[in-house]
């Protein structure tokens, strides 16, 4: 998730998989972390909530209730923490679900042998 490069694979391996939104997720939170403006922060939460959280949302992401509840009470005043407990609940679902099949794609082998020859060219 820190390299640019090893995220845009894993988001195509997702789309691959039909769960490209808990990516999609998880940049947008941490977008929201970034922003400091206050009207800029409650304009994004209200979008990430249309977008990913939202029951009428086509990109609705796989929350339990107990932190869609916790979203719910703190999009009265929103925060760029928000979403924190459910960005946190998807990172551990795409942690333990999807990228161990990841780890085992077509997809991230090329990736690593990208790596490998792009370290050989600059030795």
């Amino acid at each position: 998730m820190h390299s640019p490069a090893g995220r845009s694979v894993f988001r195509e391996f997702l789309r691959t998989e039909y769960s490209e939104e808990n990516m999609l997720f998880w940049l947008a939170c941490e977008e929201l972390k970034a922003e400091a403006n206050q009207h800029v922060v409650d304009e994004k939460a209200r979008l990430i909530y249309e977008d990913y959280v939202s029951i009428l949302s086509p990109k609705e992401v796989s929350l339990d209730s107990r932190v869609r509840e916790g979203i719910n009470k703190k999009m009265q005043e929103p925060s760029a923490h928000t979403f924190d407990d459910a960005q946190l609940q998807i990172y551990t679902l795409m942690h333990r679900d999807s990228y161990p099949r990841f780890l085992s794609s077509p997809a991230y082998r090329a990736l690593l042998l990208q790596g490998a020859s792009q370290s050989s060219s600059e030795a």
